[in-house]
């Protein structure tokens, strides 16, 4: 197969009250993926940014990707090294009845927020690969952690991430509430590594790189997640219903109660960016695929959002893949290793999108 190099494009700018920024779109012409497919990928990151952020800026790549031309002027890997790259390009549009939405751990969640809130175009499937957010009112999101949980790696000192930190959860006392206000908008950060030999070899450089785990380790990733930091945040009230629940001796009743608590807990406006409030008969056919033995993100999330799914009858199914960390589809070898897990994503992709590609010379 061709790969192609994909063109970058700006597709919206963000600005706050310090800055604006171009958000940049990687497209892929339809030579990289099977059954005329063309794909996209959207970076969107917390804080300053927000879950309502990540809304709108997946509902401005699908509006931006369906109302414009695009073209394969750029030539395909293969063709670079063989020196037998054109010039000429094929102009294509993609078809806004034929838009997949797919993504992997946090992508997983985008997924699941598309699913929700786009409407024009709407998806006609999505794809979760290990996706967060499934049900975030478990103690993965909510509960402090003092051991490793996140895939046997070491708990972070939040006294090294206090820029990325509100004053809620300062780690010594209360700071300046401006410093975490003073954090300019992002749209891409580079993975950066420490060598082989500093003391942790290959130790993320790039402190961004560790705030998904930092928020978990602190209980604390909602809060983020909603912007939702007044009074002390939304993490600490839902935490103490939670106990309430799993110390209740009546459990199925202390479920049905908790569910109508939680509903009271998150305020009303940020109901849409959690799939156990938002989801819908409406939601597209979705095939979510995840290790069971996923430690970054529970199979739980998995499990949680296909029961809901069904109830409103939506067609959803889960693939379990037995004994899998998180990630597994990056080990080496991947490929021969699951080959039955990739056929079932191209599977449900062909029966949901076919390979249609409305093309122009």
């Amino acid at each position: 197969m061709s790969v192609s190099i994909p063109q970058t494009v700006v597709y919206k700018q963000v600005t706050n009250h310090l800055s604006t920024i171009d958000v940049h779109l990687d497209v892929y012409p339809p030579s990289f993926f099977p059954a005329n497919s063309t794909a996209f990928f959207v970076p969107a990151l917390l804080p300053p940014a927000t879950g309502h952020d990540i809304v709108q800026d997946i509902q401005a790549v699908l509006q931006f990707v369906t109302s414009r031309e695009f073209t394969t002027t750029s030539p395909s890997l293969n063709e670079v090294e063989a020196g037998s790259a054109s010039t000429e390009g094929l102009g294509f549009w993609v078809n806004p009845e034929a838009i997949a939405v797919a993504g992997s751990s946090a992508g997983g969640l985008c997924a699941y927020l598309a699913a929700v809130h786009c409407t024009s175009p709407k998806p006609k499937a999505i794809i979760s690969m290990y996706g967060m957010g499934g049900d975030f009112f478990t103690s993965h999101y909510l509960s402090p952690k003092a051991r490793p949980f996140f895939r046997g790696r070491e708990i972070l000192d939040p006294r090294d991430f206090i820029d990325y930190l509100h004053p809620n959860h300062d780690p010594d006392a209360p700071t300046d509430p401006r410093r975490f206000a003073s954090l300019h908008p992002v749209a891409d950060s580079a993975l950066a590594y420490h060598p082989q030999t500093y003391h942790i070899p290959g130790y993320p450089a790039n402190p961004r790189m560790l705030l998904p785990r930092l928020y978990l380790q602190l209980g604390v990733f909602l809060d983020y997640f909603t912007g939702a930091h007044d009074d002390g945040g939304i993490s600490i009230p839902l935490r103490d219903a939670l106990i309430s629940k799993h110390e209740s001796e009546a459990y199925d009743d202390s479920v049905a109660e908790f569910d109508n608590l939680i509903r009271t807990l998150v305020p009303v406006q940020h109901h849409g960016l959690f799939p156990h409030f938002a989801a819908s008969k409406d939601w597209p056919p979705t095939l979510l695929v995840h290790g069971t033995e996923d430690s970054a993100v529970p199979i739980w999330d998995s499990r949680h959002l296909v029961k809901r799914l069904k109830a409103l009858g939506v067609n959803v199914e889960l693939y379990e893949v037995q004994g899998r960390e998180h990630s597994f589809d990056y080990e080496t070898g991947a490929e021969d290793l699951f080959g039955d897990v990739f056929d079932r994503v191209g599977d449900f992709l062909r029966s949901h999108i076919g390979g249609e590609l409305n093309s122009s010379n």
